[in-house]
């Protein structure tokens, strides 16, 4: 009697949750996303791994909610700058209305960026690299209901409404379609040239996962480096979705997977992808970035784990204070 294929539970994740980048100098990097893109600063924190304390700064709209979400560490003060190439996380697209891509590009070019006009997949874009060299795309959407970040510097009505897609570079998509489809739960929907579009949930912007072919690429640093976009997270509903997911995508042989990590707002559990792309199932704690500050004052502190805080004269010596 033929057995019927189980299903992934990872079908339960419905969009992105937040993407990771690694940049350098702390200010420099603050004032690119809150004063150029004008993203709110919902979280200033510290990295959970590692010796060396880093500052983690979480980017978003008015109270950080899933899929509008950038999140950097600034790695300036380490001197460890990332190496692109294939296998990473390549690019990072927002969603802008489509109205608003002649102010982006106004704006975009009086901070002094380099601003090309193209299409990928019918969608009008405007590509960029930010000061950290992480390469950006504002795609114009029709209908993106997200609610942006109301009271920054960019009017609400041309702000940014999330993320809209993030792309891998790979030197193949041999065993990754695989990995995208009987794994993560995702439907392939698109292909451009060399590039693959793949869609979870409800599909739409915000849901989006990009694979640009690029076989003759030299292989890209995985630490978490100045210049690089180190991983992306996607959206899981609940803590027993998420361990089901694991569960089943270890069972597939995808055993490059850690134990689940509290990350003080959410959980992540992070799997290395057959394409060499990390890629994380992310579920958040509930109240997430209002848990320990309220909303007047979001973003404002810097919040430390209880074993850093007794360190935090020295620990704010070698990272320094961000104004803004």
């Amino acid at each position: 009697m033929a057995i019927e294929k189980p299903v992934s539970p990872s079908i339960a994740m419905n969009h992105h949750h937040h993407v990771t980048i690694g940049v350098m100098d702390p200010q420099e990097d603050f004032d690119w996303h809150t004063k150029v893109l004008g993203l709110k600063c919902v979280k200033r924190t510290l990295f959970y791994d590692g010796a060396m304390p880093v500052y983690h700064f979480y980017y978003g709209n008015d109270i950080g909610e899933e899929g509008t979400l950038l999140t950097t560490f600034p790695l300036a003060h380490t001197g460890v700058k990332a190496v692109e190439g294939a296998g990473q996380v390549r690019h990072v697209d927002l969603s802008v209305p489509v109205s608003s891509l002649a102010y982006w590009k106004d704006r975009l070019e009086s901070h002094d960026v380099d601003v090309t006009e193209c299409e990928f997949f019918g969608e009008t874009r405007l590509e960029f690299r930010s000061p950290h060299n992480i390469r950006h795309a504002m795609v114009g959407i029709e209908d993106d209901d997200r609610k942006p970040y109301s009271a920054g510097p960019v009017p609400p009505e041309n702000m940014i409404r999330g993320t809209h897609s993030c792309g891998v570079s790979t030197w193949s998509m041999d065993m990754m379609e695989e990995f995208m489809v009987e794994a993560w739960g995702c439907r392939k929907v698109a292909r451009d040239g060399n590039r693959e579009r793949y869609e979870m949930g409800a599909g739409g912007t915000g849901t989006y996962t990009d694979f640009v072919v690029e076989p003759a690429l030299k292989q890209g640093s995985w630490y978490v480096g100045q210049g690089a976009i180190h991983h992306m997270a996607y959206n899981c509903p609940d803590a027993e979705t998420q361990k089901k997911i694991k569960f089943f995508v270890e069972g597939l042989g995808y055993t490059d997977f850690s134990d689940i990590k509290d990350r003080g707002y959410f959980d992540s559990i992070y799997v290395r992808t057959p394409s060499g792309a990390l890629f994380e199932a992310t579920v958040s704690h509930d109240p997430s970035f209002l848990c320990n500050e309220p909303y007047e004052t979001l973003g404002t502190q810097v919040m430390m784990s209880p074993q850093i805080e007794a360190n935090k004269d020295e620990v704010m010596k070698i990272i320094g204070w961000v104004e803004g």
